[in-house]
């Protein structure tokens, strides 16, 4: 079987309708490594009263963790929505090799705040299975609303 970027996106969608169900802001995210999926996370921020609980934060550190070391180097993290820039930061920190989104964040996202925050090797993609990613936001804020 071939991956490709929207299967390891899909896997990000089943992981931010995970944080949908919970109660949070859905957006979820996996971390690959050769491409194999060694980390996933979805928002906690909620259910941990933690606003550093971000799904690419979950991942990151779960990645980190199934390596053994700090630096994603040889890693893409995929995630549903463009990272803000507490999480960009946190990319640039682990070196992260690439990173694939679905949405774009116009507010908040980190290339309206500080667009060269991430390492300068970390390879970027936006808007892969955009629509999808877009619509479970639209459908949880809706649902806040009524």
């Amino acid at each position: 079987m071939i991956f490709n970027d929207e299967y390891f996106m899909r896997m990000a969608l089943k992981e931010a309708e995970l944080a949908y169900q919970q109660g949070e802001v859905p957006v979820g995210a996996v971390v690959v490594s050769g491409g194999i999926p060694i980390a996933k996370g979805h928002n906690l921020t909620e259910t941990l009263n933690d606003v550093t609980a971000h799904a690419e934060i979950q991942a990151i550190t779960a990645a980190a963790g199934s390596l053994g070391g700090k630096y994603l180097n040889d890693c893409v993290l995929y995630v549903t929505l463009e990272p803000c820039l507490m999480c960009a930061g946190a990319m640039y920190w682990a070196q992260l090799g690439g990173l694939i989104f679905g949405a774009y964040d116009e507010k908040r996202g980190y290339k309206s705040v500080k667009p060269s925050v991430l390492h300068p090797r970390t390879s970027v993609r936006g808007g892969v299975l955009e629509a999808e990613a877009s619509q479970l936001l639209k459908d949880f804020f809706k649902s806040k609303r009524i």
